[in-house]
């Protein structure tokens, strides 16, 4: 079965200032053990805000790196899973399922790619 990679991506500017509500937490819990149970959840995270991170860049043959925050990115990742779904169709639906158990004030995308297996 394929594997598939969700990059959820949040505007850290809009994003709420006390974080997750705890029923948001609550209905992301249910569904992460929904997908494990149905076998289908490899990993999943949030990640640290930007303030926290650093980008490496390589470019003209030199290593960059710049702190965040980065202020210039409108959205950045917020979180990832790692399903195997049957299908992308099924990736397609966990997906939309967690992006539902949000209230309506949150901006968020899912970005759903497959795994290409070397």
């Amino acid at each position: 079965m394929p594997r598939f990679l969700t990059l959820i991506r949040i505007d850290e500017k809009n994003a709420p200032a006390e974080g997750p509500s705890p029923e948001l937490m609550e209905r992301m819990g249910a569904l992460h053990e929904e997908i494990t149970k149905a076998g289908v959840m490899l990993d999943t995270a949030g990640l640290a805000p930007t303030s926290q991170g650093t980008r490496v860049t390589w470019s003209g043959g030199k290593l960059t790196s710049t702190d965040g925050p980065f202020t210039e990115t409108k959205e950045v990742i917020g979180g990832y899973s790692l399903i195997q779904a049957k299908d992308k169709a099924e990736a397609l639906e966990w997906a939309s399922r967690f992006l539902r158990t949000h209230e309506d004030y949150w901006t968020i995308t899912a970005e759903v790619r497959e795994v290409v297996e070397g």
